[in-house]
């Protein structure tokens, strides 16, 4: 087989193509929005848990440098102010307005925090895996990779009275979704930016459903050189995507995620922006706010 043809069978850069696909969702709405927070805090790279270094993604410290075999102790409180008053601050403003979440929760994460899992449960957010540990699965050894998924599963599963119904790892690895599909029984993954809608794949002759995510409408980008600088920057990127898809929906409904972090947009000086957004989106009335495994519940139903 030559190289080219075995690289267009692992690669689909066609997609929906020129003719998109005619969607329509629940009370014809024009766009469905979900939006993601993440849930790390307590995952993430530390040498209490066993790992060589500190962490260095996705903080106030933009370029920050491992700290090997040693703590980076703010880095370590950076990421704590995630879980003791980002996610509080979140979490009561998305339950005062009534608008549902998926959380992708990272399972050491959850383990460190019950009082955050029973507000998630009384909330009633959905709760899809986010990996056992916040760290780069790139090179992480197939059976240690493995190991980690069936063991977050469990742990959600434990955690919450079921299992999660979807997956995203992010800092992901070749054999991420193979593994994903052959271990766990959950209904989509994430690790996609591939499109505006759900698509299916085939991993291991089984038809699996992707619901890309998002690295643009997202809040890492204050902690990413070329980012946002100011909640006014996100406020304008999150409203200019909204109106786009929103304007394309007349004719081709496609659906905008969302994504979060405690430690990010949990901050009083970027807290603001997300809510001026939030007042924005629920003027319109033909726009489906919803969780992840609604799309994947409605995609299952209409688009096999």
């Amino acid at each position: 087989m030559s190289q080219s043809k075995t690289m267009s069978n692992e690669r689909n850069l066609i997609g929906y193509g020129k003719k998109d696909l005619k969607v329509k969702w629940p009370n014809n709405a024009r766009l469905a929005l979900q939006i993601v927070l993440n849930y790390e805090e307590g995952g993430e790279n530390c040498v209490l848990y066993g790992d060589k270094n500190s962490e260095t993604f996705l903080s106030e410290i933009i370029g920050a440098q491992p700290v090997n075999n040693d703590r980076n102790m703010n880095m370590e409180s950076i990421y704590e102010y995630g879980s003791r008053r980002g996610f509080w601050r979140l979490y009561k403003d998305f339950t005062e307005r009534k608008i549902p979440l998926t959380i992708f929760g990272v399972g050491l994460a959850l383990k460190q925090n019950s009082e955050v899992c029973s507000a998630i449960k009384e909330a009633n957010f959905e709760i899809a895996s986010h990996g056992w540990r916040w760290i780069d699965y790139q090179s992480v050894e197939e059976k240690l990779e493995k190991e980690h998924i069936i063991r977050c599963y469990q742990e959600i599963k434990e955690i919450f009275g079921n299992p999660p119904s979807g997956w995203y790892t992010g800092r992901c690895s070749p054999n991420t979704r193979r593994l994903v599909v052959e271990n766990t029984d959950v209904i989509y993954d994430s690790d996609s930016y591939a499109d505006d809608l759900p698509y299916w794949e085939i991993v291991n002759n089984k038809k699996h459903l992707i619901i890309p995510y998002t690295l643009d409408n997202n809040d890492m980008r204050f902690a990413t050189n070329q980012g946002f600088n100011s909640g006014e920057q996100f406020f304008q990127y999150l409203k200019d995507s909204f109106d786009c898809l929103y304007k394309e929906g007349k004719f081709f409904p496609k659906m905008m995620s969302i994504g979060l972090h405690c430690r990010l947009i949990g901050r009083p000086g970027r807290n603001e922006s997300l809510k001026r957004f939030l007042d924005y989106v629920q003027k319109f009335d033909d726009v489906w706010i919803c969780k992840r495994e609604e799309i994947a519940n409605h995609w299952y139903k209409n688009y096999q």
